[in-house]
């Protein structure tokens, strides 16, 4: 079989060789408790469009540093409540898609909330207010700056709130919420489930934002991860702090996030994968100690996998 990386075999066993921050532990808790502080001020006002099976509502909330953050909401008519919900996350530098997409969850009996990331394709603000690069990228954004003023701190955190406000809606079970996504997507379904343990079902499709030093030895800083080479070329030619860099990278590397993880995971990851390489997948993967089964197609990179938005929905339809 052809590799672009390591064998299956090497993959499963493999546990990342970014270097995790002493103190994320405590960084990860202040940051939550800076989030649960936050006034969210909803406001859900209905949707331009609608269906005779549900309702669609563009909803607002504010997120940590005052942002304010939008998503979707599509709740279904006719259902018995409480009923379970799904949260779903965009790849990188998108949105949160089309209202049709997500019909099919709503005409099965969930609420579905979908979000804008802050600063990238949708309606979701970035309020800015760091210090250093800004010029190229959200990885990066805040790495020259103090650890708390990472911009994927405050996206990761977006999402905990979002499936916060989804489990206070007084039509949804809080034990029945789950979270969805692919790429960016992917991580922030990691994310917003380590930091939302309450979230009992997660699917991440080939999760961004893992391992980083993993993908610049693999010399795949390129595509998504193209802002890493640009941060060195720019920033630190001479690759002096190279080892901080990492480091204060580590912060938003999923991989540690992973073992807060509570839910049943179904990953999906293609072998074939040069955008997000399978060995910074396989980190994170292998530190959920939930429980947890992969899908993985050999022969599939970062593209669309046949067949896994119904084993999804089939996995997700168990909280029906």
């Amino acid at each position: 079989m052809p590799l672009v990386d390591m064998p299956l075999e090497k993959l499963k066993a493999y546990q990342g060789i970014s270097p995790k921050p002493d103190d994320f532990d405590a960084y990860w808790d202040r940051a939550i408790a800076e989030m649960k502080a936050v006034d969210p001020q909803i406001e859900m006002k209905p949707a331009d469009f609608q269906v005779p099976f549900a309702e669609c509502y563009d909803l607002t909330f504010t997120g940590v540093r005052g942002a304010r953050i939008y998503a979707k909401y599509v709740k279904p008519k006719n259902v018995a409540e409480p009923h379970p919900a799904v949260v779903q996350f965009h790849g990188y530098s998108g949105h949160s898609g089309d209202w049709t997409s997500k019909l099919g969850y709503a005409a099965l009996g969930f609420s579905v909330l979908a979000m804008d990331v802050r600063g990238q394709g949708g309606k979701s603000e970035d309020t800015g207010g760091v210090k250093g690069n800004t010029l190229r990228g959200h990885i990066i954004r805040g790495a020259d700056d103090h650890p708390d003023n990472l911009l994927f701190r405050h996206i990761f955190l977006d999402t905990a709130q979002l499936a916060g406000i989804a489990m206070e809606l007084p039509e949804v079970d809080p034990s029945r919420v789950a979270a969805i996504g692919g790429s960016q997507g992917g991580a922030l379904t990691l994310a917003c489930a380590a930091l939302e343990p309450r979230v009992s079902r997660l699917v991440p499709v080939y999760p961004f934002l893992s391992d980083y030093r993993r993908v610049w030895e693999m010399d795949l800083a390129k595509d998504a991860y193209e802002e890493l080479r640009i941060y060195f070329r720019l920033f630190d030619p001479m690759h002096e702090r190279e080892e901080a860099f990492f480091r204060t990278l580590g912060y938003i590397d999923v991989q540690f996030l992973a073992p807060r993880i509570r839910g049943d995971v179904l990953m999906g990851t293609g072998l074939m994968d040069t955008v997000t390489p399978p060995s910074t997948q396989f980190a994170a993967y292998n530190k959920i100690t939930s429980p947890k089964k992969l899908a993985v197609y050999p022969d599939y990179g970062h593209e669309g996998l046949p067949g896994m938005d119904e084993k999804t929905m089939t996995f997700l339809k168990e909280l029906l």
